[in-house]
């Protein structure tokens, strides 16, 4: 028995503006598409359910192809800061927040970021978390979550002074008196991270519904994500996983696992390889950071940054050492997918890459691929790989980003438009929870290139505007071939997936400033509902 979809504008993304009547769908699989009275005629027996679109726009399902699910849902159960424009606001949000707390109880923040709060913002620092919460460790993560800042109780807990080492690849920051800041960046924080208590499997879980809950009502059907390392252990958290996807009604997810080097032993120690699970969590490539952000200025550039000469960024590994993980990760058969924002560091993945390549299934990506230069586009066209863009980032990211890399510096600056002329496979994800999940604004950012709060519309980079079927397959098609799915997921065909996500709008002919704003009208898991915008009402 099947069900038919009608009614509307149904974009299959096989190509540009190719569009059907209908499509019948039986159980978690598209059967056929074409003319309506044709289905109808041909199925008429099996048809169960005749879903209407009442004009609406069908498409394949959203899927993010980069971003951390419990850290998204994280941000959505306990302090968010992210919407805040200045300092006394986020000092403010802390001390409410930690009255409900008891005493001597870690209060933690996401999101805080000094580049919203005016021309002469500045950090946090642990003496003012110290005055307005003196009772408890403090431990706030900046929007990249490559620093954060700690008071004095969290600093002493993770016995951080003032002679304590940076380690490789982290910056403990201190004062011109060499007194510490409180500010921790990149490897570094993991001293304090080690320190925090164990989160709870009911933790756990709660962040995985927050997150799958909020997805869903954005319109996306799954996730490539990246969070085995950081809560408890590979086990804990991947069964937590398991149980909220696979076990409880209502949860329906397809979530791809990045799998963090750290806990790649693990992965395969529990009989995993690359894709194995099943259709809703399987096993992706193995997850390196080579740098950085550039909210920090820990992206490594292969120059110092022009607002601050004294550093050019952090090399979380040395080349020896970035050769090795990636040799380990083909010792287990596996892809490699690898943060590199500067060019300095995406240069460093692709040494490694070219030294040790691929020869099984799989293809490696390079995520964030922010900036870069033209001979290194040049090398990356040789290779099987993908690149993992966040468009949105160009949303947050401008202006100020200007002044940090150089307003004379030439170079590929978000430049998505130039990757995909190039040949260059691309998908899109938002880095949930840095930026806010919902894909529709990542489109916006890559068809517009403006910031959608931006009441001068300030469009950078012109040339390097995408056209919307260009923005949205790489929330669709982008995201199925970069975990190898693009023969049952990302478009829709016979024998695909009946991954749908429903829009009340046409986002293909709607002006794209207002794209935005379009409402989500159903979201369709393997032929299921799991969000309908009439219901939720």
């Amino acid at each position: 028995m099947g069900k038919l979809w009608y009614g509307g504008n149904i974009y299959t993304m096989q190509s540009e503006n190719h569009i059907v009547e209908a499509v019948f769908t039986r159980g978690n699989r598209i059967i056929e598409l074409g003319a309506q009275k044709d289905l109808e005629k041909k199925y008429s027996t099996e048809i169960t359910k005749r879903m209407n679109l009442l004009g609406g726009t069908m498409i394949p399902g959203f899927v993010d192809s980069h971003m951390h699910l419990i850290g998204h849902g994280e941000k959505l159960i306990r302090l968010d800061l992210s919407g805040c424009q200045s300092k006394a606001e986020v000092l403010m949000a802390v001390k409410n927040y930690s009255r409900k707390q008891e005493i001597g109880d870690w209060i933690i923040g996401e999101g805080w970021n000094e580049n919203l709060w005016g021309q002469d913002a500045e950090p946090i620092f642990a003496h003012e978390l110290e005055e307005i919460v003196p009772d408890h460790p403090v431990l706030l993560k900046r929007i990249c979550r490559h620093a954060l800042v700690a008071n004095n109780s969290a600093l002493r807990t993770a016995n951080i002074d003032e002679n304590t080492i940076s380690p490789a690849g982290g910056v403990i920051e201190k004062d011109v008196n060499g007194q510490l800041t409180g500010i921790v960046k990149d490897q570094a924080q993991e001293l304090i991270y080690n320190v925090l208590p164990k989160v709870s499997d009911t933790y756990l879980k709660n962040a995985l519904r927050a997150a799958i809950k909020d997805a869903h009502q954005l319109g996306i059907t799954g996730a490539h994500t990246e969070d085995l390392s950081y809560y408890g252990g590979y086990n804990q958290t991947y069964q937590a996983f398991r149980q909220v996807i696979e076990e409880e009604e209502g949860y329906l997810f397809r979530a791809h696992l990045l799998v963090h080097h750290l806990v790649v032993d693990d992965m395969k120690a529990a009989g995993e390889h690359y894709l194995s699970g099943n259709e809703w969590i399987e096993f992706g490539a193995m997850k390196i950071f080579a740098d950085g952000a550039l909210g920090g200025r820990t992206a490594l550039l292969s120059h110092p940054y022009a607002d601050d000469p004294s550093t050019s960024g952090v090399a979380i590994f040395t080349q020896e050492e970035l050769d090795e993980l990636v040799k380990k990760a083909r010792e287990y058969e596996l892809p490699v997918a690898v943060h590199a924002i500067g060019d300095l560091a995406f240069e460093m993945v692709l040494n490694s890459i070219e030294k040790h390549p691929l020869k099984g299934d799989g293809r490696d990506r390079l995520i964030h691929a922010q900036i870069l230069r033209e001979e290194l586009i040049d090398r990356v066209r040789q290779l099987p790989v993908i690149l993992d863009i966040q468009p949105r980032f160009l949303a947050s990211d401008f202006p100020w980003v200007i002044d940090r890399i150089g307003k004379n510096r030439v170079g590929c600056y978000y430049s998505w438009k130039t990757l995909l002329q190039n040949g260059l496979h691309c998908a899109g994800g938002s880095d949930a929870p840095i930026e806010p999940l919902n894909p529709l604004l990542g489109i916006h950012a890559a068809v517009t290139r403006t910031n959608v709060d931006d009441p001068a519309k300030t469009v950078y980079h012109p040339l390097e505007c995408l056209s919307a079927f260009e923005a949205v397959s790489l929330f669709t098609k982008g995201s199925a071939y970069a975990a190898c799915h693009e023969k049952d997921r990302g478009v829709m065909k016979e024998g695909f997936l009946a991954d749908f996500t429903i829009l009340n709008d046409d986002i293909f002919k709607i002006n794209p400033e207002k794209i935005p704003y379009i409402a989500i009208s159903k979201t369709v898991i393997g032929g299921k509902i799991v969000y309908d915008s009439e219901v939720e009402k």
